[in-house]
């Protein structure tokens, strides 16, 4: 029997790279990491890569510190896409950060692969941020505040931390919600005073600030949403995706939403449908129109 033969593949086509713990920020001596995924082909100098769209990943961690590989096997078929993604840590609130650190966190994220953005080859405009749970909570949050003052640090200042698209998987819209609803969880009250401070009279304050339901305002430019939630969610109620989708709309922003039957927090909610949904939405981005 003869020995087969098969073509090489010069170009590296369809190999992703994954490079680990990419330090974008350190604050008061905490570094804060991300991993990028990226085509094999960047690694070597011969090949050219060409600019490509970026995605932001923040898994869902309780707004503790997100578990960066829990989404990488299936953010592969991104990169695959003609995207890269990066999946970005942020600061523990579990560990003395309250809010708005995490957002903050995520803001500098963007800034760094914006600064960087020829290192990894990013388009830096056409940049979509995609969260689970509180890692939805944060980008919708970046989505409606973009380059927003009061959440801008110093690091990468000259960059923008605006993007171009927002998804949301079973995102907390409403905080106040959100908490009244896992009152009986343990540890709520620990996350609740790691949040949000030791006093407790300006936690309402405080929650509505964090809730996305309640940062929409008239006569702003937003980036399209896509919200996606199931409706059997034990952990984030269903019915506040469909607060945040009539707000967006009482506004005139671009939204679409996806209600998963039968689907609790996380677990069953995922599907080869969502991921197909998350790339027909991001079309526009990959393919932005020309302006005339």
């Amino acid at each position: 029997m003869p020995i087969h033969e098969l073509k090489n593949n010069p170009t590296m086509k369809g190999q992703v790279r994954l490079i680990e713990n990419v330090v974008y920020s350190a604050v008061d001596g905490e570094a804060v990491k991300m991993d990028i995924l990226a085509p094999w082909s960047q690694r070597y100098d011969y090949l050219t890569s060409e600019s490509r769209p970026l995605i932001v990943f923040v898994q869902g961690s309780s707004w503790r510190l997100p578990t960066m590989g829990e989404e990488i096997p299936q953010l592969v078929q991104f990169v695959k896409a003609g995207y890269i993604v990066a999946t970005v840590q942020h600061r523990n609130s579990l560990d003395g950060h309250a809010f708005p650190a995490f957002l903050e966190d995520v803001k500098t994220a963007i800034r760094y692969l914006r600064t960087n953005a020829a290192q990894y080859s990013i388009d830096p405009k056409r940049v979509a941020i995609w969260g689970t749970s509180s890692g939805a909570n944060a980008a919708l949050l970046v989505g409606l505040t973009g380059d927003d003052p009061r959440y801008k640090t110093d690091q990468y200042a000259d960059q923008s931390d605006a993007v171009n698209a927002v998804v949301s998987c079973f995102a907390p819209t409403d905080v106040v919600d959100t908490f009244k609803n896992a009152d009986r969880v343990p540890g709520s009250d620990i996350l609740q005073y790691s949040l949000f401070g030791r006093d407790k009279s300006k936690w309402d304050q405080i929650k509505r600030q964090m809730s996305p339901l309640y940062q929409v305002k008239a006569g702003q430019q937003y980036p399209p949403f896509l919200l996606m939630h199931g409706d059997a969610d034990q952990v984030v109620p269903y019915h506040q995706m469909e607060e945040m989708y009539d707000v967006l709309q009482q506004h005139d922003v671009t939204v679409e939403a996806y209600r998963v039957k039968g689907a609790n927090h996380e677990r069953d909610f995922w599907s080869q449908r969502i991921y197909d949904l998350v790339k027909e939405f991001l079309a526009p981005v990959e393919h932005p129109e020309q302006e005339e």
